[in-house]
């Protein structure tokens, strides 16, 4: 019984320190792919900031070609409306 109260302990510390041991190094090399993803990150948002002018250009064009899509088609429909409003006339003053 003397020999495990004495022997146990020992094991235990022994165990504790290869667990902190490898914690650390499991840190350390977190701490590394971190920097390097920080790197990438980085990188991405420059090239990103790059592009920016090149988006905007197209945001610029979507919109003036909607716009100008959008009084197509009012116009349009503003034409078709005043002509059945021309046939809905007409047939009420036939009907009177």
């Amino acid at each position: 019984m003397d020999f495990w109260l004495s022997f146990l302990p020992i094991v235990i510390y022994f165990l504790l320190i290869i667990i902190l041991v490898i914690g650390i190094i499991i840190g350390i090399k977190m701490i590394m792919t971190l920097n390097k993803v920080e790197e990438v990150v980085e990188d991405v948002n420059k090239k990103v900031q790059t592009l920016n002018g090149f988006f905007h250009i197209i945001d610029y064009t979507t919109d003036k070609i909607s716009l100008a899509t959008d009084r197509v088609v009012e116009s349009i429909t503003g034409l078709i409306n005043k002509i059945i409003r021309k046939k809905r006339i007409k047939k009420r003053k036939r009907m009177i």
